[in-house]
């Protein structure tokens, strides 16, 4: 009886092909992917005030060229698990990581605001889908004692995009223009699509082997994406002082959320596994995960835009000094991730989170007569205290799920990170502009 040989680019035939270390490679094309997208989200910040100048745009307005790509990002990241059901990793990637491309591409070509904004939330929905995949790849691909390890390394890499990226956008935007930033994800695009046509598996998608396909929950997305948005835009509408408008935004978003979480519950294939929030580790990470998307989204706005408006430095050396902090994350999260793998995640979280608020603390006394030194310096208690909660962080959210809902898991704990880093930019926006 001959027994069929598997497809080359199968799951199968890649760990025969590469060994043991199969796994650090599909890590390591993932991690490309995610940084492009990382790059993408934070390298344009140091460019908001060029961007302003050039649109003749006021801060509550372009504050949207971050909040849209935040607001995009968390709208669609939830549809990652039908995609992989329904695709495939490799086929799903590498859509997603082109999407991403096309995005910077068409954005720094546009001509007008509305078409820069346009390309900002293209691209936001493809960043979106790459999010939770590395995680997926450490909970399946990695034993237990070796994702923290994994986690580590893969925020190691991920972080230095936004430790250099705001460098290298000053750098673009003052020798360049501020076009320049957006074209900066096409060489990770490209290396990750490369990447990935060698790495990535391309087996038959579940879905495609036997039974009915499942369907993309649209009403979930179209809910989710009223109450994002609504409540996004309330934010605004409060800074502008229109009280009755934003509370008018604020009930809409709440009815929506009411309408997305009923929904979730009745539906045959759902955006998000509402069940998993009866574990109480999994509801607790959330919570965590969504502060922790506030406070580092927030700042990676803030600060750029702060040393900019308000210290009157110009682009490349307010990107230079935001430097250290990043490359202070980049090792202690690698730090943390082999840490994880031997401590329990509260005793690394509680610090990390004290060390986070203890830094806002500190800046909001700065004011525009602050000294450089003083701002970078907290700036770097902020980051040591964010890298010892991710890696341990998403560790303990999946600890306890059955294989079968991880990639429900994982998506939904970049859902909260990245819902609290939109809700976090919105905030910092607005008070920035108030401050000012």
């Amino acid at each position: 009886m001959n027994v069929a040989s598997p497809h080359p680019q199968s799951l199968a035939a890649l760990q025969q092909r590469f060994g043991p270390g199969y796994r650090w490679r599909a890590l390591f094309t993932v991690m490309i992917g995610s940084m492009a997208a990382l790059f993408a989200s934070t390298i344009v910040n140091v460019a908001v005030p060029d961007i302003s100048r050039e649109f003749a745009l006021g801060q509550e307005r372009v504050q949207w060229l971050s909040a849209g790509f935040m607001a995009a990002m968390t709208l669609s990241m939830l549809s990652t698990p039908w995609l992989l059901e329904r695709y495939g990793f490799a086929r799903t990637y590498s859509a997603t990581v082109t999407a991403l491309g096309l995005g910077g591409l068409c954005g720094g070509l546009a001509g007008s605001f509305d078409g820069v904004l346009a390309m900002r939330v293209f691209e936001g929905l493809a960043a979106g889908l790459l999010q939770p995949i590395p995680a997926i790849i450490v909970m399946r691909a990695f034993s237990d004692g070796e994702r923290g390890r994994a986690m580590g390394i893969f925020g190691f890499g991920v972080v230095l995009a936004p430790a250099i990226g705001p460098s290298i956008g000053g750098v673009l935007v003052e020798f360049a223009g501020w076009r320049g930033v957006f074209f900066v994800v096409l060489p990770f695009c490209i290396a990750a699509l490369a990447l990935a046509r060698r790495y990535l598996p391309r087996d038959v998608p579940p879905a495609t082997r036997d039974g009915p396909q499942p369907r993309l929950d649209l009403v979930g997305l179209a809910l989710l994406g009223v109450a994002v948005f609504a409540l996004l835009h309330a934010m605004v509408q409060l800074h502008a002082q229109n009280r009755l408008g934003a509370l008018g935004l604020i009930g809409l978003a709440a009815l929506a959320a009411a309408g997305f979480v009923r929904h979730q519950l009745r539906a045959a294939h759902p955006l998000m596994q509402v069940a998993l929030f009866a574990n109480r580790n999994f509801s607790l990470a959330s919570l965590v995960a969504f502060i922790y998307g506030a406070a580092l989204f927030g700042s990676t706005y803030l600060l750029p835009v702060f040393m900019q408006l308000a210290l009157r430095l110009p682009p490349s050396q307010a990107g230079a000094i935001l430097l250290p902090a990043g490359l202070v994350l980049a090792i202690t999260m690698a730090a943390a991730g082999r840490l994880a793998d031997h401590v329990a995640p509260a005793r690394m979280i509680g610090p990390g989170i004290s060390l986070l608020a203890l830094s806002f603390a500190a800046m909001v006394f700065l004011g525009p007569g602050a000294a450089v030194a003083v701002l970078a310096g907290w700036a770097v208690v902020g980051r040591i205290g964010m890298g010892f909660v991710l890696a341990p962080l998403n560790l303990s959210a999946m600890a306890d799920l059955p294989s079968s809902q991880i990639t429900h898991g994982a998506s939904t704990i970049n859902f909260m990170r990245q819902l609290g880093g939109a809700v976090g930019l919105s905030l910092t926006g607005s008070v920035l502009e108030w401050r000012l």
